[in-house]
């Protein structure tokens, strides 16, 4: 791999031109050169237009459902090629561990949102958002919100520490919002990039136009950025700044930057219990997790004044035990080297500076570390770029450079409060984080803090010793939860189940009438064209349409119905069997039916008994009892196809109904949503039923 990195463009591979100005990478632990990076000759404005045109294409053609499916479908092409993507990510100076938060957490972040699409979004290509609003009297106009994918292009420019995850957590709401991705990495790490690229370019699995790849420098792209385009952006607050002021007007700009995260102990949490140990363990995982090269890290350890000495013996003695610095090939390594040589020196520096702030080292040293070599001896390494852990002190823990400057290696400060608002001010001190944590075993001490910092963070965790062996840790975002943060954090949010793929989409209030609502959507409002005729339930999945009807004839509701229900299932509430009590109640007119034995007997009303193409009813949403019915008043029910989902995988869909139950004074009683399952395609046969 020693040449120039290719770069995937336009569908195809490209390799720049010869550059004597591309800048080496070298292996962390052993400086070996591994590749040479460089985009010379590049033109982005090329790659920009394709995606704009034949990415927006290729996706706008799939559903979202479709695109879920296609991100499971890269998942398992990722997963096959897993050992050799951890036995690349080495080089950087990734631990087998630290490969599960890059690799296996970038393939988790493929399957989370294959699931989530396909559980929480239509098979359509537009999302509805909210109710109907009605706007005329006669229900004639109407307004409603929809999601709509932007036209342009997600570019996604990632930082080195995670070459994988970093780039899908990014990649995967954007591809099922429909959006093609131009990913940019950064250099230290593009080869770890450009591999991951290459086995789901080698599947064949991607819509043209859907992915690229851009291995090297992009000097003039936000020059050819406009209206509709996104740019997703992790690295430090400076070059943030910079780029978001080249950015067009229109052009979406989130940042994950510099951030000084905080880990709370709680007074509770003294030595010896659940917690305090939990938060030892915490700490040592966020010191060694990547060499702590994690946005996520904890930077400020605040802790009660009167454990700071127990948390550092603690962290001590757990360092010792447990951490065996060097190259990440030898199997009894821990933690391995910062990305390069450069970056080893800046976090030195940064050393520094917290130390001539009046930082004092407590654990660790500067010093060249006795590491572990790839044949499992020990000695100096200077060609690696290695740092030991360190933990530093300070006496007056309102030091505005603890506060400020990020150390971004394994290097951390602890500080001592007396108060929960000290601890609370020494959070909120850092300006705005990623994530918090606090150990703590007492839901009181729980809701004090989050009043206090929640507006501070992005992600807030708890962990005590209930959740301490299950807890995802405070390092570790999820994609079902926002990951981002306010104020230095760069204020974006990226990941956050649906809210992440809505990122990538524009809503849209629309107005009209039910039948152009329902075009638009896919979802019947009242008042659009229905039609009746043949019973629903006869008709597969195929052959139903929005707006097929079924109006029931009536039924009487007795006070013998009434009574048998209440003694049959036990419900015997005062409203339905006492006259007096009932008509006590400024509610009810007198005994009124259950509003269940109304529901079953509407089901009794529409339900087609015989074998047909509805397989099964799974459930009913959105119930409402509007009028109460009375002894010997009369019900019917209209219910009507709503929504038509099928199923990609499955020979069979969803259909959800409005269902609608009137009284003989026209008077609406009941609404709600039926769901069932319809055969996709139904044959009839000697009594049998056959799906094809």
């Amino acid at each position: 791999m020693t040449g120039i990195l290719p770069s995937y463009l336009c569908d195809r591979w490209w390799t720049p031109e010869e550059d004597p100005d591309a800048a080496d990478v070298r292996d962390a632990s052993t400086g070996d050169l591994i590749t040479r990076v460089s985009s010379r000759g590049i033109h982005l404005a090329e790659a920009l237009a394709h995606a704009r045109t034949v990415g927006q294409h290729s996706l706008g053609a799939l559903t979202f459902h479709q695109r879920a499916l296609l991100l499971k479908q890269f998942a398992l092409a990722l997963t096959a090629h897993k050992e050799e993507l951890a036995e690349m990510s080495k080089r950087a100076g990734s631990t087998a561990r630290d490969s599960l938060s890059d690799v296996d957490g970038g393939i988790g972040v493929l399957f989370t949102y294959a699931s989530k699409g396909r559980r929480e979004l239509p098979n359509a290509r537009v999302i509805v958002d909210g109710a109907a609003e009605p706007l005329s009297k006669d229900g004639s106009f109407l307004g409603r919100h929809l999601y709509s994918r932007l036209p342009g292009v997600a570019v996604q420019i990632n930082a080195y520490n995670f070459p994988m995850w970093g780039a899908l957590e990014k990649f995967a709401p954007a591809f099922l919002a429909g959006v093609p991705s131009i990913v940019k990495p950064a250099t230290p790490t593009a080869y770890v990039a450009e591999a991951w690229v290459r086995v789901l370019v080698d599947a064949g699995l991607l819509p043209d136009g859907a992915l690229q790849l851009v291995s090297g420098a992009v000097p003039d792209l936000f020059a050819h950025l406009r209206l509709g385009d996104l740019v997703g952006f992790t690295g430090s607050a400076t070059t943030a700044a910079t780029l978001r002021a080249q950015a067009a007007a229109g052009v979406r700009f989130t940042t994950e930057t510099d951030s000084i995260n905080a880990s709370v102990l709680a007074p509770d949490a003294a030595p010896g219990t659940p917690e305090f140990d939990a938060y030892v363990k915490q700490l040592l995982v966020e010191l060694t997790s990547k060499a702590g090269q994690k946005c996520t890290a904890i930077r400020r350890a605040i802790v009660p004044s009167s454990s700071v000495d127990a948390v550092v013996s603690a962290l001590r003695d757990t360092i010792a035990a447990r951490v065996v610095i060097g190259d990440p090939h030898a199997d009894a390594v821990t933690m391995g080297p910062l990305v390069s040589l450069d970056q080893r020196d800046e976090v030195r520096r940064q050393i520094a500076v917290l130390r001539d702030a009046g930082g004092r080292v407590l654990i660790g040293s500067t010093d060249e570390p006795e590491v572990m070599r790839a044949d499992g001896s020990v000695g100096p390494a200077p060609e690696g770029a290695f740092v030991q852990p360190v933990m530093l002190g300070f006496d007056d823990p309102r030091t505005p450079a603890v506060h400020e400057v990020e150390a971004f290696g394994p290097v951390a400060s602890i500080l001592g409060y007396e108060t929960l608002d000290e601890a609370a001010e020494l959070v909120n001190l850092g300006g705005g984080s990623l994530v918090t944590s606090v150990a703590t075993g007492d839901p009181a001490v729980a809701a004090e803090l989050l009043a206090r910092i929640g507006a501070y963070n992005g992600r807030v965790l708890f962990v005590g010793r209930d959740n301490a062996r299950t807890s995802t840790g405070h390092g570790a975002p999820v994609p079902h939860l926002v990951h981002g943060g306010p104020g230095r954090a760069g204020g974006g949010e990226e990941l956050g189940g649906i809210r992440a793929v809505l990122h990538h989409m524009q809503r849209t209030a629309v107005q009209g009438s039910p039948d152009v609502l329902t075009a638009i959507t896919g979802v019947w409002h009242a008042g659009a064209v229905s039609a009746t005729g043949i019973h629903p339930f006869r008709k597969s999945l195929t052959e139903l349409r929005l707006g097929d009807r079924f109006a029931s004839p009536t039924r009487a509701v007795t006070l013998d119905d009434i009574e048998t229900f209440a003694h049959f299932t036990g419900d015997t509430f005062y409203a339905h069997m006492d006259e007096a009590a009932a008509s006590a109640n400024r509610f009810f007119p007198g005994r009124v039916a259950h509003g269940y034995l109304l529901v079953s007997f509407a089901a009794g009303l529409f339900v087609d008994p015989d074998p047909g193409p509805v397989l099964a009813n799974y459930g009913l949403e959105n119930l409402r009892f509007v009028t109460p019915v009375s002894p010997d008043d009369e019900v019917r029910v209209t219910l009507t196809a709503q929504q038509i989902t099928p199923r990609e995988t499955d020979d069979y869909g969803e259909v959800r109904w409005d269902a609608v139950i009137h009284n003989q004074r026209d008077e609406i009683v009941a609404t709600y949503e039926v769901l069932t399952l319809v055969a996709k395609e139904w044959v009839e046969g000697d009594g049998a039923r056959v799906t094809t």
